[in-house]
C-alpha cells in the first residue's frame, strides 16, 4: 500500500518505480480524500509512520518504507 500526496514529487517517483518493477500495489492520495476519510486514514497511517510523512509504503502490514528510498524499495520488493 502506497500512501501518497497527489502533488508530491517524491510520491510520483515512488509510484513510477513500483510500476517499473511490475509490483502489484494499491495507492491512496490522502490529500484527495474528504476530511472525515482523511482523519480515518491518518489514524491508520500513524500505526506505521507516526510522523505521517509521504510517501509511505506499507508492505503486507509488516514492514514500512518512509520516503522515496529507491534502493530500499527495490531491495524489499526483490
Amino acid at each position: 500500500m502506497l500512501y501518497a500526496l497527489s502533488t508530491c514529487v517524491h510520491c510520483k517517483k515512488t509510484k513510477e518505480l513500483l510500476n517499473d518493477l511490475g509490483v502489484a500495489y494499491d495507492y491512496l492520495y490522502v490529500d484527495q480524500l474528504s476530511r472525515a476519510e482523511m482523519d480515518e486514514i491518518i489514524k491508520e497511517l500513524e500505526k506505521f509512520n507516526p510522523r505521517c510523512s509521504f510517501p509511505t509504503i506499507v508492505i503486507n502490514d509488516t514492514s514500512t518504507i518512509i520516503g522515496s528510498r529507491m534502493d530500499e524499495i527495490r531491495e524489499a520488493l526483490a
